[in-house]
């Protein structure tokens, strides 16, 4: 299976520098990342997280886990799970189930960046299957996303 339509077109007509890599079919961002020889801060992950009524999509470093209680105190509500697979397969329905690009606004759903990837000059994630990933300039992925940008991962350090 090759990068989902929505997702290629959509970068194809930005004209945003990308490149698709290929890999052995792999289920977890950080083996993907070792696969591809790609420093794990840099493979970004997607958690699809339910805010009340709506979807959100939240892309954090694929070492790191979401903290759904710092996602409650920047949502301001208690009313923050992460999204079920079934929910998950309706949202993005022509990507493979836990391959989801950080993408969410051609699917409609607003996006959240943890603030580590910010840094980073490249980001690396999965293009909708489990056996290609997609690496571009961070700031050109922001440009198509405007992400909200914010502290979310859970980690020793980590305070909300």
């Amino acid at each position: 299976m090759s990068i989902p339509h929505t997702l290629k077109s959509r970068l194809d007509r930005e004209h945003v520098h990308y490149d698709v890599l290929p890999h052995s079919q792999t289920f977890r961002a950080v083996a993907v990342a070792q696969t591809l020889r790609v420093p794990e801060q840099e493979m970004a992950k997607v958690v699809i997280v339910k805010v009340k009524e709506r979807f959100v999509t939240t892309v954090l470093p694929a070492t790191r886990n979401v903290d759904v209680p710092c996602l409650r105190k920047i949502f301001g509500t208690h009313r923050v799970r992460l999204a079920t697979e079934k929910e998950i397969l309706q949202l993005f329905p022509d990507c493979e189930l836990g391959a989801m690009p950080p993408l969410g606004t051609l699917y409609g759903l607003p996006v959240y960046v943890d603030r580590s990837l910010t840094g980073d000059e490249e980001i690396v994630f999965e293009g909708g299957t489990h056996s290609e990933a997609i690496r571009m300039r961070y700031w050109d992925f922001a440009a198509l996303v405007f992400p909200v940008v914010a502290e979310f991962h859970r980690s020793p350090s980590a305070t909300c």
